[in-house]
């Protein structure tokens, strides 16, 4: 029997693209497994190779879970920019949030450098606009590079089918999503650096060092409460009115999530409070996503 445990980490992060929720991934990987191990004896290296075989599997166990389902969004993909960092941060709990995805999770070295720059929350938030059957064409091909002719034999279809599905999923994120000019996004080499200063001054509730890191157009968005900021000013008068409300003394903790740099933030009574993931471009932060829900940080090893 083949050994699955390996492709782990891979099945997990390509579950996670399919339906947004760390929480179901884990649970789509368990039962993309527990298949495996059911049809192990029916497995043909002729036909494919193990990993090929197990993302089959797990595409179809994710289809079937997706079928049905409204998608996970943040709140940038529901509404326009709100114009006041003073609005109530009334939490929306009646809807199904995109998560985080915990890069310790990825499995090893080279399994997570290779998946890593897929798992950007960008090109995660965009592959939920997608029609599920397109989400996977794209994934599949697009993010684990998988031959136009694997990809038809996951999805049990044509290759011209697949091709007309790629078209019209690169169109339609395009359209949605025309800042993601490479679904790979790499990584700026100096993001970490910059998210490091952005620690410091945070920790001493130092709001002009915060908004010299920022970009113009920096966006900050805050789920599972519906409002976004867009604009380094509406970005600094969010953070006086943090500091003025809960006082300074926070301590941020470095994780990473979603290929990208991320800090765990306690409150000054050591409270667990959000998990903050980063984009980074040319030294500036443009856009801060601000999970304000202290449960994801048992999937990171806080608490």
């Amino acid at each position: 029997m083949p050994d699955f445990e390996p492709f782990r980490g891979d099945l997990l992060a390509h579950c996670y693209r399919m339906v947004g929720s760390f929480d179901e991934a884990e649970d789509l990987v368990q039962e993309t497994l527990l298949r495996a191990w059911k049809a192990a004896d029916r497995y043909d290296p002729q036909r494919a190779s193990v990993r090929t075989w197990l993302h089959r599997i797990a595409t179809n166990t994710c289809l079937t879970a997706v079928e049905g389902r409204a998608r996970r969004p943040l709140p940038s993909g529901l509404g326009p920019a709100g114009d006041d960092p003073h609005a109530p941060l009334t939490p929306s709990l009646d809807i199904p949030w995109l998560q985080p995805f915990p890069d310790a999770r990825l499995g090893g070295p080279a399994d997570a450098a290779q998946q890593r720059a897929g798992l950007r929350l960008a090109l995660v938030a965009a592959l939920q606009l997608l029609p599920a059957r397109q989400r996977a064409a794209l994934v599949l091909r697009e993010v684990l590079q998988l031959p136009a002719a694997e990809v038809a034999d996951v999805l049990d279809t044509s290759v011209a089918s697949v091709n007309s599905s790629l078209q019209r999923a690169r169109a339609a994120l395009r359209a949605a999503a025309p800042e993601l000019e490479d679904l790979r996004e790499p990584a700026d080499p100096d993001e970490r650096a910059v998210v490091e200063r952005y620690l410091t001054a945070f920790e001493a509730a130092d709001v002009p060092a915060l908004t010299r890191l920022l970009a113009d157009d920096v966006v900050l968005e805050m789920p599972p409460v519906n409002l976004w900021l867009a604009g380094r000013e509406h970005y600094a008068t969010f953070m006086e009115r943090v500091f003025a409300m809960r006082g300074p003394g926070w301590h941020l903790r470095p994780v990473a999530a979603n290929g990208a740099p991320a800090l765990a933030a306690y409150t000054p009574d050591h409270k667990p409070h959000s998990l903050q993931i980063f984009s980074v471009y040319r030294q500036r932060i443009r856009r801060s996503v601000t999970f304000a829900d202290p449960s994801l940080f048992r999937h990171f090893g806080l608490h």
